[in-house]
């Protein structure tokens, strides 16, 4: 069974890219989201397994996204996601729930899979 995925990026071309590079991989990509509260919703109603969370939305921080969800009984895994490196988050990646970071130019099937070795 292929792992249920929610892509939440405040860009729609890189959400779209996501999507194909996920899916032509095998993942199910369930929903889309553009922001933290359209994320919480597509969460509670889909029930992904993983969340691909961009680190800088327009509403909240992927951080305390990554927070919420993590507290959550049966929560999603959170794979952080930005355009920047992660030495530019001062340590705030090693900090928080997420199970790893990744940045976006480095997305690949492959990478998402040894992210998640031991998941499926």
């Amino acid at each position: 069974m292929a792992l249920r995925v929610l892509v939440v990026d405040d860009h729609p071309s890189f959400r779209r890219f996501a999507r194909r590079l996920l899916e032509a991989a095998g993942y199910e990509v369930v929903a889309e989201a553009a922001d933290g509260a359209s994320a919480r919703e597509v969460v509670r109603r889909q029930r992904p397994d993983l969340v691909l969370l961009d680190v800088l939305l327009p509403d909240t921080s992927g951080f305390e996204l990554a927070e919420e969800l993590h507290v959550e009984s049966g929560g999603p895994v959170v794979v952080l996601t930005s355009s920047r490196s992660a030495s530019e988050f001062d340590g705030a990646i090693k900090r928080s729930s997420a199970r790893a970071f990744i940045t976006k130019r480095d997305l690949t099937p492959a990478a998402i899979a040894d992210l998640l070795i031991g998941l499926a």
